[in-house]
């Protein structure tokens, strides 16, 4: 009989599902959810995510969330590991580590934090996306694309799509779940921010482009259990970009306008 913890299945809510029930605190992907040796990093932060929040007694939400990339993860059995580093009255901080045949590939640091009554400064208002029917549709660019797009809606808009030889500082997209994530708002929004490749793309013209994020950082300016709607935009900009090197930050909105997260990634690309 096949042990239930390591049931395939490509499906994402049905894989992190699998690792909230696991005892063990294992699950599996497959290579669908890959990116050249290593698992697409919005489910691989995703793992960590799914295993610290088991740990807290409650439903508290997350605000911010700092990742590095040790390693690939390749596909197949994953296993998370966590912990509280501290607990206080309103702020609980973990530390998340997924793992493949005993190796630490990515390590995890999260932020968890009840509200309370402060000081409301509003984020500046800056929405006014093309509408996703102006765009470029995932489907239309399979092959230049990675699979794990095919788990995903969405479309580029205004320009920035990968090798295209256009060299663009700005890459923005529409984005949304095949999935029904509902029941996973924090692993939802995760793995929304994660899908922008590196903007430095778009000043090539062919692929391959080997390219990897080194860390990343993700502040939530509204708890994602407060985000409704299915579609998301997001706006990423290239910073900067040197030896090797690149820099870009991003905006995730849902789709009334509402700023939801804010990204920051140090990636590194071989071209």
């Amino acid at each position: 009989m096949q042990d239930p913890d390591l049931a395939q299945d490509a499906d994402l809510r049905q894989i992190l599902q699998n690792l909230e029930r696991s005892e063990r605190n294992v699950t599996r992907f497959d290579e669908s959810w890959s990116q050249g040796r290593s698992a697409f990093g919005g489910i691989a932060t995703a793992f960590a995510v799914t295993g610290m929040r088991k740990l807290l007694p409650q439903a508290v939400p997350m605000r911010s969330l700092m990742v590095s990339f040790i390693a690939p993860l390749p596909p197949g059995e994953i296993s998370v590991s966590a912990r509280i580093q501290r607990q206080g009255k309103n702020v609980t901080q973990m530390v998340g580590e997924v793992m493949s045949e005993g190796q630490v590939c990515l390590q995890a640091m999260g932020v968890f934090g009840q509200g309370r009554e402060g000081l409301e400064v509003k984020p500046t208002q800056d929405f006014n996306p093309s509408p996703r029917e102006t765009g470029i549709a995932f489907a239309d660019h399979t092959k230049r694309l990675p699979s794990f797009l095919r788990f995903f809606d969405g479309c580029w808009v205004d320009g920035g799509l990968p090798f295209s030889g256009q060299a663009k500082r700005h890459l923005n997209l529409w984005v949304k779940h095949h999935s029904d994530m509902s029941k996973l708002p924090i692993e939802r929004m995760v793995t929304i921010a994660d899908i922008p490749p590196p903007v430095i793309l778009s000043y090539f013209d062919k692929p391959p482009v080997p390219s990897s994020s080194l860390t990343w950082s993700l502040e939530f300016v509204t708890p994602a259990e407060a985000v409704q709607g299915e579609w998301f935009y997001l706006e990423f900009t290239v910073e900067a970009a040197a030896d090797g090197y690149t820099q870009q930050s991003g905006k995730i909105f849902d789709e009334t306008g509402r700023l939801c997260a804010l990204s920051r990634q140090c990636m590194v690309y071989f071209g």
